[in-house]
Parts: structure tokens; sequence; C-alpha cells
């Protein structure tokens, strides 16, 4: 494995004591999150994206969802109690959050947003889910998720 640059949440975790693998690739060859979970040597429905919404009354949002499945904008607005959310544009990500598009973690963004994560992380002991930076990956139990982000668990992936 090359040599690891720690990302912020990577000292985040470490400040909080809370226990975490790091996952990492080399390469530019990957062109989705299912590509990225295979080089990592694992299942693509362990691995999870991080995407940012707005909702209609102005809020943003932050959904985790498994790596090959889309978000359910009709779920996820259910989820946060909203009409509807939508996805901002990719432009709009790093003045946010403080993250690029490839790159964005829920943990250490500029603002704490609430988050919610799809039901099925709760099949596994452990998720991975971007450190915050590109070919970087964090893997911790979705519980302890629950100790540092306001979190909410709910279905909200397509079918």
């Amino acid at each position: 494995m090359a040599k690891v640059t720690k990302t912020n949440v990577m000292r985040i975790l470490t400040q909080l004591k809370i226990p975490y693998t790091i996952h990492q690739y080399l390469g530019d060859d990957v062109r989705s999150g299912a590509d990225v979970a295979e080089k990592m040597g694992v299942s693509p429905t362990q691995m999870f994206k991080t995407l940012v919404t707005q909702a209609k009354s102005g809020e943003h949002y932050v959904f985790m969802v498994p790596v090959q499945f889309e978000l359910d904008l009709k779920k996820a607005a259910q989820a946060v109690n909203e009409k509807s959310v939508a996805m901002i544009k990719e432009k709009e990500l790093f003045p946010l959050t403080g993250y690029v598009h490839g790159g964005c973690s829920p943990i250490g963004m500029k603002k704490e947003f609430q988050t919610v994560l799809d039901e099925s992380a709760l099949e596994y002991s452990s998720i991975l889910f971007s450190a915050g930076k590109k070919g970087y990956s964090v893997q911790l139990a979705p519980d302890i998720l629950e100790n540092i982000l306001p979190l909410k668990i709910a279905d909200i992936i397509f079918k």
C-alpha cells in the first residue's frame, strides 16, 4: 500500500478516538463508485456514496446510498419531512461542503447537515465511504456514524 495521506475525516475520527480502517486505490481508471469498490475489493452494496441535496425550503441535506444504487428523491424528501429535494449542482459542492466531486464525505463538511443513511447499511457490520479525498475511503460501523453526525436511517434508494 502506498503512503497514506491523512485527510480531515481521518483526523476527526482519530481525535474522537473512533477506530476505522483506511482503504485506498491508485490511478484514474475509475468511472463510478462501483469501479472504486471493485478496486478496493469490497461489495458495491457495502460502499456508500455521499450525495448533497437542497430542499424546496432551502435547507441542505446529505444522503448516503450504496454506490450502485440511485437516490430516490421522493423517498429522500419524505425522510427529512420536506416537500421535495434536488441534487445540488457540482459547482456548488466545494463552496458548500469543502469537498470535491468524488471525494465528498459526510464527516468534516464546512457545516454539519442532517444526514440520512440508507437502511441497507445495517446489513453490514461496517461500511465504506469517502475519507474526503479521491482515492481514499474509511470503513467503520454504521452505528458509529450516529455518534458523529445528526444521522437518520431510512429507505432512500430506488429498488
